[in-house]
Order: C-alpha cells, then sequence, then structure tokens
C-alpha cells in the first residue's frame, strides 16, 4: 500500500530503496499539515526545567551554543535573524506531537528516538554538518532551504575553534526550500545544512542509533552486575609452559569462553537489549501509589517506551528500561496490546485484571507511569 508520507511509497519500497541509503525529498508528505505548535509555546517550553534545550547563534561568522532552561529576558536580546531555538523530546510534553509519532511506526518502535522542534528567525540554522542517525525533516511553519551534499566520510574535517561540529568541507550537490506539510528523509551520514527563509518551525523525527562502542561499554557492565565477584579465571589443568612470558592459545581461550558465556545466553542478551532500547529519554517521577485499580480503558504514557521479545507462548515486555514477565494468556495479550496500539480498551482491561498474571502486569506499569487511565493525559 502507497503512502503519501512516503512520496507515494510503500512502505517496504521506501526501506529497500532509501532507508540509510539515499535522501528522499516528499512534498506534501501530509497535505494541509500545520504545526500542532507555535514558536511561543515552543519558547515557553524552553523556559521549563527538565527540558533539553538549546540556542545556537552566529554573529560574524562565529557560532555560540547555550543550553537552557531559558527565561524570557533571553529571548528578548536576540537579533531580528541568526539564531534558532532547539528543543528536544518535544513529543515528551506535547501529545498532539506526540501522535505525529504514530506515522513513522512503518520503523520499529524501539528505533524512534525522539521528535526535536527548532524555531528560527531568517537566516537560522546551525550550519552544515551530518547526523549519525536517520532523521525525517518536516516542515511546520514557513520555508527552510536545506543544501545537500553527499555521503561525508566516516571522519570528516571539521571547522576548527567553533562549538558546534561544522563540515570545513561542504559541497551541495542539490537545494530545495521546503513548505509547510514538505518533508525531507535524510539516512546517516549525508551532509547537509539548513537555513530559514522566513520565520519557520521545523520537526526533526530522529532514530536511535548507539554506536558499537555504546553498545559494548553497555554490555560489559551489565555482564560485570550480573556476574559474581568471587569468580575468578581458573586454570586447574595448568602445564609448565614453554616459556614463561607466553601467553598461551588456551588461557585465550579459557577467556573467550568466559565472556562468550552471555552473548550466548540469548535470555540474558535479550533482556540486556530489551532494558537498554527501551530506556526513557528522561527520568519520571512514579505516579502516586492508589487506592484502588482503574475501572476503564488504559493507555500507555506519553513518553514511555514499550517492546517486547517473544518467550515461547509468552513475552518479555519491557517498560522504560524494566522489564517484565508477561506469561502466555491474558497477561501477553496485554503486553502486545499495549506495545501494538497503545491502549486496552475497558472491556480488554477488564478481562486482564481477572487474570492473576496480567493484572500483576498492569499493577506493576501503572506503579511506574508507563501506562495511565486512558483521556487522562498531562
Amino acid at each position: 500500500m502507497t503512502d503519501p508520507l512516503l512520496g507515494g511509497l510503500s512502505a517496504a519500497d521506501f526501506l529497500a530503496r532509501h532507508w540509510q541509503k539515499t535522501p528522499l525529498l516528499i512534498r506534501q508528505a501530509i497535505p494541509g499539515w500545520t504545526s500542532p505548535v507555535t514558536p511561543d509555546e515552543l519558547a515557553g517550553l524552553a523556559c521549563e526545567d527538565g527540558v533539553e534545550s538549546r540556542l545556537v547563534t552566529r554573529r560574524r561568522g562565529k557560532w555560540a551554543v547555550r543550553h537552557g532552561p531559558f527565561d524570557e529576558a533571553d529571548f528578548a536580546k536576540l537579533p531580528a535573524r541568526d539564531w534558532t531555538l532547539l528543543v528536544q523530546g518535544v513529543d515528551l510534553w506535547e501529545p498532539a506531537v506526540a501522535a505525529l509519532r504514530e506515522r513513522f511506526r512503518f520503523v520499529p518502535d524501539w528505533r524512534l528516538d525522539d521528535v526535536m522542534v527548532s524555531y528560527a528567525p531568517p537566516g537560522g540554522g546551525v550550519g552544515a554538518h551530518v547526523d549519525q542517525y536517520d532523521v525525517f525533516l518536516l516542515q511546520g511553519l514557513g520555508r527552510r532551504r536545506w543544501r545537500i551534499g553527499g555521503a561525508a566520510e566516516v571522519r570528516p574535517a571539521w571547522v576548527p575553534d567553533q562549538p558546534l561540529k561544522l563540515l570545513a568541507d561542504f559541497q551541495p550537490a542539490e537545494e530545495w526550500v521546503l513548505e509547510p506539510g514538505d518533508m525531507l528523509y535524510l539516512p546517516p551520514g549525508w551532509a547537509h545544512d539548513g537555513v530559514a527563509e522566513d520565520d519557520c518551525l521545523t520537526f526533526s523525527i530522529g532514530f536511535r542509533a548507539p554506536s558499537v562502542a555504546e553498545l559494548a561499554g553497555r554490555f560489559a557492565a551489565a555482564v560485570a552486575d550480573a556476574e559474581d565477584e568471587e569468580r575468578r579465571y581458573a586454570d586447574p589443568d595448568l602445564a609448565p609452559p614453554a616459556h614463561p612470558g607466553e601467553i598461551p592459545d588456551a588461557a585465550i581461550e579459557r577467556v573467550r569462553a568466559y565472556l562468550a558465556e552471555k552473548l550466548d545466553d540469548r535470555r540474558f542478551l535479550a533482556s540486556w537489549l530489551g532494558g537498554l532500547l527501551t530506556e526513557p529519554k528522561e527520568e519520571r517521577e512514579a505516579p502516586p501509589p492508589r487506592k484502588r485499580r482503574p475501572t476503564g480503558a488504559l493507555c500507555r504514557a506519553i513518553g514511555s517506551r514499550l517492546a517486547f521479545v517473544r518467550d515461547g507462548d509468552g513475552v518479555t515486555l519491557f517498560a522504560d528500561g524494566e522489564t517484565l514477565a508477561a506469561p502466555a494468556g491474558a497477561a501477553a495479550g496485554a503486553a502486545l496490546h499495549l506495545c501494538g496500539d497503545g491502549r486496552l480498551t475497558a472491556e480488554q482491561a477488564k478481562a486482564a485484571w481477572a487474570d492473576p498474571a496480567a493484572a500483576a502486569l498492569l499493577d506493576a506499569l501503572l506503579a511506574s507511569g508507563a501506562i495511565e487511565p486512558a483521556g487522562k493525559g498531562r
């Protein structure tokens, strides 16, 4: 089935032709779309504690970066042009922006990172750069001119003495002006530079791409936490060495076997990876304890990350970095609904509450704030 969001391509065709391969310009990806937040609302969000935001300014060829939270006086001092306000994770705070994520579920949920929104007056931008993740750039207000180069080198040269990683050698090959509803997809590593033609808002739907170094470091930490400190290297079959300074193949193989134990343990590996990939963007306070269970529909809370792996006829559910068992039957069904359409109807919730394993699962999810009564809102 074709999708206007993908320029008339089906999800399968888009993924095969463009995902992590080549950029794609999509005119009117969302026809008639208007930004669900205003510049003033975005600035207000940037003044809140716990919201990640930046102000990027350029003056006489020199760039400067400030981090929020800001106050009204900060914005009053800004010039009429050549600056950008960037706010990360707007989908965590604005339900209408969170709803935008639903349009991108042709990519697995656990790959989607957040929706960043940027505002810029004329001339505003962040310079020519590359991102190491996939991103859809959706225009919400005004016009932005994008210049696109090719796939950058793995370690490109940067402009010295600047607070941003700006490409020292940017050679644009294509150029487009995007208007509200237009969208540009960029794979990782493609050089690009976006500059506001007038007052504009741009929505950046970015995807998680942990580095191999991060994966290795986090996995090593998980193995260290899981291992007993008293368990140590042992060689009861040690024989006199041919040379006392040599580390023999037998010792190397023994260490490799120690480390491979966890890699070969699918249950451990899945539990670690599920926890890592669903870690929340921000730490949330758990809601106050409930005196009674809710009786209506339940839904995933804004910003909550849910994923699962199959475990026989049941599933293991990952919710905001935590691991929960969902045995076969009502518990697994509830977990799949919450990971699918993000909600349980009142009838589905009633059936789940009647099953002890499913009820325990819902109690844990409610206690952590991963789900909430439908219609609650923030």
